[in-house]
């Protein structure tokens, strides 16, 4: 027996004789291991003066030392109060998405096979093969992706939203906060205050554009060339490239795969037949699928229809997110590590359009890497307010407020139930306190 366990069998014994004063007769003391650290300890007393039955005693001891190596299951659910990560300064790059040791290592791996003249083992959609069980996840991600224009456009008519016209900040509200966080170029003349105006649907809905490949792994999109390519939303063109027909906007879907030895493709495959644009009953219009003038294109819903076409809209930006995420996993896109672009493709394009830090050493080309689901779908935070009509958030109690995505808290102002991954960020719990009782909290 260790010594952690007869310390603990000592503290049985003498647990049941002081539980039993004045009391005589045998008493039995037996253990036997269960596992590597866990025994009972069977303690059966008889009494001899009485006929009773015998009571028997069973108490169960755990070595601690023995259990600091197992793991411990922590509690599963959302967090009671989560705070946004810090904006990045614009004087560094964004910082990888994959480990750097990870991308080092693959790249030592692809190196040495390349130099031992293997191919490198590429699966589908790596190599130019769509992937058949994420095809219904793009349709599905483009018809969200047209409701949530819509919804976003219907709302914008009946509830009030400003937009700073110096920086990125959205306030859902009947007028614009008072706190002094504005980024803008000229905000130390103002000392960080917004200027406010009416929000469209940009605002809400950051407008992310890539260019639109026929073939992503074809020739590069040159800086030259750059006017040759049509700009469309990356989500539209990463639905394009997951299996999605468009007319009007091509695609190669490719029968043989790619092969490649390194860096170097040496066989293409072949393609299907180019489609030819036509236009059909169930054919998406492409003006339904960009922000562009959607404030006039949809009218303003009735007061019975707005609660309805909120949470249709809610529904919608969380369809958006999550087939967003699934299609990111298989599909590869690129975003600069300095600024907002976005490309979709196994690699980015030569257009020297980066004007960020330091673009004068980099001849204004883009540093690409692995982008992120919040690079392709900005949720664009807002400041959660709790009672649109009430008073304008202050500076002193911004660390009692929370934030939501955009689209979240336009809904919620709108009536539509508030998913519970968004709770924790919009501090629901928290009693905002008065100006001078915010000095003397902790």
């Amino acid at each position: 027996m260790s010594t952690a366990a007869a310390q603990c069998y000592n503290k049985a014994m003498l647990s049941i004789i002081r539980g039993f004063p004045g009391l005589y007769g045998n008493v039995e003391l037996s253990y036997k291991w269960q596992w590597s650290s866990f025994f009972q300890l069977q303690i059966k007393h008889e009494k001899v003066q009485s006929h009773k039955p015998k009571p028997s005693h069973i108490i169960s001891c755990l070595n601690q030392r023995s259990m600091r190596g197992r793991p411990i299951k922590k509690q599963e659910g959302y967090p009671q109060n989560v705070d946004l990560p810090s904006l990045p300064p614009k004087n560094k790059k964004k910082p990888y998405p994959v480990p750097i040791k990870e991308i080092q290592r693959i790249a030592r791996a692809e190196k040495k096979l390349a130099g031992m003249g293997i191919e490198k083992p590429l699966e589908p959609p790596k190599n130019g093969l769509l992937v058949p069980e994420l095809i219904p996840v793009a349709h599905e991600v483009l018809d969200a992706w047209k409701d949530l224009i819509r919804g976003v456009a219907q709302l914008l008519h009946v509830i009030p939203v400003y937009a700073c016209s110096e920086c990125p900040e959205v306030h859902v509200s009947e007028a614009g906060h008072e706190i002094q966080d504005c980024r803008g170029p000229s905000n130390a003349k103002r000392k960080g205050r917004h200027s406010w105006v009416k929000a469209s649907i940009n605002d809400v809905l950051l407008p992310i554009e890539s260019y639109h490949l026929y073939d992503p792994f074809g020739k590069r999109v040159k800086h030259e060339t750059r006017f040759d390519y049509d700009r469309i939303p990356a989500i539209v063109e990463l639905c394009i490239q997951a299996g999605v027909d468009l007319p009007g906007y091509p695609s190669c879907r490719r029968i043989t795969p790619i092969r490649m030895v390194g860096k170097k493709i040496i066989d293409r495959g072949s393609c299907s037949d180019e489609p030819k644009p036509s236009c059909t009953r169930n054919s998406l219009s492409l003006v339904d699928l960009d922000t562009h003038n959607a404030l006039s294109r949809f009218p303003p819903p009735s007061a019975p229809d707005v609660l309805q076409i909120a949470q249709e809209t809610m529904d919608a930006f969380q369809t958006v997110s999550r087939g967003v995420r699934k299609l990111m996993k298989k599909y590869s896109v690129k975003a600069c590590g300095y600024c907002s672009e976005v490309h979709v493709g196994p690699w980015g394009h030569n257009a020297k359009l980066c004007g960020e830090f330091k673009h004068q050493w980099r001849d204004g080309k883009h540093g690409w890497q692995d982008a992120t689901v919040d690079e392709i779908f900005p949720p664009n935070y807002a400041w959660h307010v709790r009672d649109p009509k009430g008073p304008p958030l202050r500076t002193s109690l911004k660390r009692f407020y929370g934030k939501a995505p955009a689209v979240v808290e336009l809904c919620m102002q709108a009536g539509a139930q508030v998913p519970e991954i968004y709770k924790p960020m919009m501090r629901l719990d928290i009693v905002l306190p008065d100006s001078e009782e915010a000095r003397l909290v902790a």
